[in-house]
């Protein structure tokens, strides 16, 4: 197995664990079980947990953010689209909420790096939203909606909160926000 597939194999098995059971309860030597890569290599791939959990952020964000793009690129109406793809994210059986919010509610701002990943997944989500208006405004409560609608599925999960936040964003989209 050379680096780059134990790259994978390590963040694959830290996304999984970190997301479902969260970051402080999973060690580092139940990521090199589930992953099957060997502790020295994984120390010496991420010398630290901060360097793993800066890096499982990273690659979720751009996996996430890739994934709203797509949605939004082909939509005829890319602010709903917007709902419609966090409804069918909070949908999903293992839907644990943000994961970006989960590690700054477990870790605070304590790790650095880390704390970097969460605000710029924020940021990235933010500038998405900004593409899809003129206003930064509209873009700022667009984000807010559905910041909102994620904190709220996670603690009733399935599609409401995103559909209510739907219906919030058309409002005001009409201007009668």
């Amino acid at each position: 197995m050379d680096d780059e597939e134990a790259r994978t194999r390590l963040l694959d098995a830290a996304e999984a664990l970190f997301y479902a059971e969260g970051i402080q309860a999973v060690g580092m030597d139940r990521i090199r079980t589930e992953s099957g890569v060997p502790l020295k290599r994984l120390y010496r791939l991420f010398p630290a947990k901060e360097a793993l959990v800066a890096a499982y952020l990273e690659r979720r964000d751009a996996r996430w953010i890739g994934g709203l793009r797509e949605a939004v690129a082909g939509a005829e109406e890319p602010v709903p689209a917007v709902f419609d793809w966090l409804a069918r994210w909070f949908s999903e059986p293992d839907f644990r909420g943000c994961a970006f919010l989960n590690a700054y509610g477990e870790l605070g701002t304590g790790p650095a790096a880390v704390l970097d990943a969460v605000r710029r997944h924020k940021s990235d989500l933010r500038a998405l939203l900004g593409t899809l208006t003129d206003s930064p405004a509209l873009a700022d409560q667009l984000l807010i909606l559905a910041e909102g609608a994620t904190v709220v599925a996670a603690l009733t999960p399935g599609p409401e909160p995103a559909l209510r936040a739907r219906e919030a964003a058309l409002r005001l989209l009409e201007g009668g926000g």
